[in-house]
Formats: C-alpha cells, structure tokens, sequence
C-alpha cells in the first residue's frame, strides 16, 4: 500500500491538499500538530471514500527530535509522495522580531524540511513515480517588506528544492522534486504571522486565492514535469515552470 505524506495537514493549503489528493484516491499519512483537527479531517475523508487508510501523526514539527521520530515511525510504509506544507510566517522588521517565534519558524520551515526531504531522498530517490514537493511562496523569490527573515526562509526553500531537481536529475533518479510558491492565500497563515485573532482578507489583501485554489495548483504540479509552480505575483495566474535561479554544475576539471 502506498501513501502521501502531507505535514501541516490541520488547516489551510495542507487540509486542502489533503481532500485534493483523497479525490485522487490517495491513502494519506496526515501530520499537524493539533489532533482534533486532524481527526476531524480523518472524518472528512472516510466519508468520502471508505476504501482509503487514512494515518494521522499528531506532532510539532518545530523539535528536531519529533522530526526523526516522525520519518522513523514510517520506516514500514511505503510513500510514494512526500509534501513539506507545514511552515508559519512573520512580519515585523528584523530589530523588532521576537526571537524565540523566528527560532521555531527556522526550525519549522528550514531545519525540519530539510531532515524530512534528506531523509525521504536517502530512502527514496531510486523507486519509480516518487515524488517530493516542497511548498515555498512568492516570498521565496521576491523580498516582502516587513518579512525578510520570512522571505529568507522561503528563499532556501525554493533553492533547495530546485537544486535538489538539478541532483536527482543529474544522478538520473527515479524521484522528482518540486516547489510551489502560492502567493496571499487565505489560510490561517496571516493570524499567526501578524499574531492576531482575525484577519480579513477582503479587506487587506488586493488579491489572493483560497486554500482550495492553491491545493488544486498543487495537484497540476504533482501531475506535471516541471519543477516550480508558482503564482504570477502581476496577475496572480499559476504558471508551471522549470527551474529559476541559476545553476553551476560542479566541474570536475582539477586545473580550476
């Protein structure tokens, strides 16, 4: 039996994708670290389709450890796509962060990501129609202001990734890597970057999609070759793309 894994599945692009990729007839291995929503999405999910192992691992992410016990726990199960969703945001000027957030929101979108991704290659990157997808943001390729520790994390995000597509493919892998970078979507996303209870979208924000848009780019994504989906910060329209930043293939010539 095969399953995707999706972390940070309790709300937002997670929960979506979740739903997107149930559709799909996917068995789902969903990770947040609230467990009632997770059972409840649990609920959602055999409603729809009986026939589906639906596994739920409640954690946070933010703690290394729970981070290679997580992988651990799954070492007997076969996962066939594994999506790096969970990740908060910030916005305040850097002299004016709080540093214990940024800490967690290093470990959340750089430190776990990265494990989760290395390891999932290490086991991984030879089974054919495997996949890891990494969700960055428009951040991770255009400075915000306000957001810059953010937007940095974001940026190794979209690096790492893409570079990682440039390995695989160089080693002739089986496994694809990916990146989406939704731009202003409505999630929970923005009351916990401004750390507010309530956040009106259509009062603030110009435009952005819903939760569900960006999970059903993500599956054009999944289905896709290329590499990088990403949201046309001009007009907002998803655009299917291979690689962005530049790319120096190590030389092998011992003169240099």
């Amino acid at each position: 039996m095969k399953y995707t894994v999706i972390t940070g599945a309790s709300s937002g692009i997670g929960y979506e994708a979740a739903l997107a990729f149930a559709s799909r007839g996917k068995n789902l291995i969903l990770v947040a670290r609230r467990k009632q929503n997770l059972d409840e999405l649990k609920t959602k999910i055999e409603e729809m389709n009986k026939e589906l192992d639906i596994v739920i691992h409640a954690t946070d992410l933010t703690v290394a450890e729970n981070v290679y016990g997580l992988y651990e726990s799954l070492k007997d199960m076969q996962i066939e796509t594994w999506i790096n969703n969970a990740g908060f945001g910030n916005f305040d000027k850097v002299g004016e962060h709080s540093l214990p957030k940024i800490e967690k929101m290093l470990h959340l979108n750089i430190e776990a990501l990265t494990i989760l991704s290395s390891l999932y290659v290490r086991d991984y990157s030879n089974v054919e129609g495997t996949q890891l997808i990494n969700i960055s943001s428009g951040g991770g390729y255009t400075l915000v202001a306000d957001a810059i520790t953010y937007c940095a994390t974001k940026f190794y995000v979209s690096a790492f990734t893409e570079g990682l597509a440039h390995e695989l493919k160089g080693q002739g892998a089986k496994m694809q890597a990916k990146v989406l970078a939704p731009a202003a979507t409505e999630t929970e996303f923005a009351k916990r970057s401004f750390d507010v209870d309530e956040f009106n979208y259509d009062v603030t924000v110009p435009k952005y999609h819903t939760a569900q848009e960006m999970a059903e780019f993500l599956i054009e994504l999944y289905e896709h070759e290329k590499v990088v989906g990403i949201v046309n910060a001009k007009n907002y329209e998803f655009e299917l793309k291979d690689p962005i930043f530049p790319y120096a293939s190590r030389t092998t010539n011992t003169n240099s």
